[in-house]
């Protein structure tokens, strides 16, 4: 069985896609990747790298905690940086975030991503 998580605190789906999905059989959550986008707003308003990626962690926490999990939950991570470049600025933030429980993760390059961000982070937890 499927569940559609939907959390006000984080920006609502921007394409046919859903926040996080929670496959309540595997015990797992599924978080859409997010960008450093403002909830109420809609837009994106940080600036740097370093802004871009506290924004982006604090969307994905709050659909997490909306599935009812914390970030002690998340097994794996993707990090997809539009630079290379900004990779020990993203992950000084993400270490603040993930400091003691450190999940598996992946961290691409990529040519392009939504509305020209610099950064976006899906994430898989376990409930």
């Amino acid at each position: 069985m499927l569940k559609k998580i939907e959390s006000e605190h984080a920006p609502k789906a921007i394409g046919p896609y859903s926040q996080a999905i929670v496959a309540q059989g595997a015990k797992m959550v599924f978080v859409s990747g997010q960008i450093p986008m403002d909830p109420q707003s809609g837009k994106v308003e940080a600036q740097g790298i370093a802004e871009q990626s506290k924004v982006v962690l604090k969307n994905l926490l709050a659909i997490l905690k909306e599935a009812g999990v914390c970030q002690n939950y998340v097994a794996k991570t993707t990090v997809y940086l539009k630079s290379m470049d900004d990779f020990v600025q993203m992950n000084e933030e993400y270490e603040k975030v993930f400091c003691e429980h450190k999940p598996a993760r992946v961290c691409v390059e990529v040519a392009r991503l939504p509305k020209d961000v610099l950064v976006e982070i899906d994430a898989i937890a376990v409930i």
